[in-house]
């Protein structure tokens, strides 16, 4: 039986709009990583890791990562003095200088530890998308998505949660590549909303029990570069059809300045590009800056579904709920959230309960937090739609989306629709 929407007790809510998303200054000037550089070779070469070695060898370099499926190149430490015989090799398309990204740093969490788990609760923003109206009709103790798998690039997850179905991981942030371990918190916390299982203990996702693979991309403190972000989605396009079931969307509550460009001479862009044309849906996340989505990528490129916020505290239209662990206004625009036109989506973000590292659980705020409900929801479509290309998933999340909500609050005239997946 579930204990609906009391989540305060057995957890401690941590007030933080801007949590753990990163967060580079609006339009600011990206961070770049001193004498770091991502090469990207043209379409023409065969083997991208022995070119990449071959190069290393001739120019003395250490490299950090090698990219084959969602891009040809690598990412490496290269001398100012040997930048332009790179830029002139004719088999490099173009050289672009790596930007660190960082989570922004969290008040101390207070959440529930293991054992004695707490009796299943559903969470406001299931409860707000419908979820327990869905084909799985989550919460009900029996939903279970199983033909289809998720990844999460992100912090890496807590592989010994109860309440998660990880299945497989990979490192591209520190150390050995099986480590993919959550010693964050943000990583286990979107995995929760994304497929948490629909049984008697702590919370149930919207895709229930849906296979994880945890791609981290960013170390304990919430630090890495692109770099280390497109060997993730790199290693995502290698295996989404390796894998059984098989990836088909892939979460990235993460970004950092940047602006729309063309699928060639960006690396972050071109990863994402190919990715997508390789079946995977994107949902990422609008940015917590109260800013243009366009002035962040990844949320400003057209390829993926892009997500703000929902401010919700009682799971139900129509507003008037008090607020709960921060002080928006019920079923308003958060006030954290970036807007614009290349917003695709809102879902619920603020006072989320979820899964937590030490197989406890959190609750948290932040457009982090609303871009997971997206990923659960595509990967419930794609479980009864297998053929469906990622356009055709962003299209049937949007048109099944509701305006039940106060789009008035919304900072730009473009009122986006509420995620609602009733009808999958």
């Amino acid at each position: 039986m579930f204990v609906r929407r009391f989540a305060s007790l057995f957890v401690v809510g941590l007030v933080f709009a801007t949590m753990l998303l990163v967060r580079p200054a609006a339009a600011a000037t990206p961070h770049l990583v001193p004498d770091h550089y991502i090469v990207v070779f043209k379409a023409s070469v065969a083997d991208a890791s022995a070119k990449a070695h071959g190069l290393a060898a001739q120019h003395g370099l250490t490299i950090q990562h090698t990219y084959s499926y969602a891009l040809k190149g690598f990412a490496a430490m290269i001398p100012a003095a040997r930048l332009a015989q790179l830029r002139a090799d004719p088999a490099v398309a173009y050289v672009m200088q790596d930007q660190v990204v960082s989570l922004g740093q969290p008040l101390t969490a207070k959440a529930k530890p293991g054992g004695g788990q707490p009796p299943q609760s559903l969470p406001t923003g299931i409860d707000r998308i419908d979820g327990e109206l869905s084909s799985q009709v989550s919460g009900n103790g029996s939903g279970s998505v199983t033909n289809v798998a998720v990844a999460v690039i992100d912090t890496g997850i807590d592989g010994s949660h109860p309440d998660l179905n990880v299945v497989g991981g990979f490192n591209c942030s520190t150390g050995s590549t099986s480590n993919w371990g959550d010693g964050n918190g943000h990583g286990t916390h979107v995995s929760g909303t994304i497929g948490a299982k629909d049984n008697t203990i702590g919370v149930v996702g919207v895709a229930p029990g849906v296979p994880l693979y945890a791609v981290r991309v960013l170390n304990n403190s919430g630090s890495g570069s692109f770099a280390d972000i497109i060997c993730g989605i790199d290693w995502v396009t290698q295996n989404a059809s390796l894998v059984s079931p098989p990836i088909v969307a892939a979460n990235m509550s993460l970004g950092g300045s940047g602006s729309d460009s063309t699928c060639n001479n960006d690396a972050f862009h071109q990863a994402i590009c190919n990715s997508v044309a390789a079946g995977i849906t994107y949902a990422v996340a609008a940015g917590n800056e109260s800013d243009n989505a366009a002035n962040h990528v990844p949320a400003a490129f057209d390829e993926v579904i892009t997500v703000s916020a929902l401010a919700d505290f009682n799971g139900q239209p129509g507003g008037g709920a008090a607020s709960t662990c921060r002080a928006d206004v019920d079923d308003t625009f958060a006030d954290f959230s970036n807007f614009g036109a290349d917003v695709d989506i809102i879902a619920p973000g603020v006072c989320i309960l979820s899964t937590w590292k030490g197989s406890s659980y959190n609750t948290i705020s932040g457009t982090s937090m609303a871009t997971p409900h997206v990923t659960g929801a595509a990967a419930l479509y794609k479980s009864t739609n297998p053929s469906a290309s990622p356009a055709q998933v962003k299209t049937a999340l949007q048109n099944a989306g509701t305006t039940n909500w106060f789009t008035n609050t919304d900072p730009d005239s473009t009122h986006e629709k509420l995620l609602n997946v009733d009808s999958f």
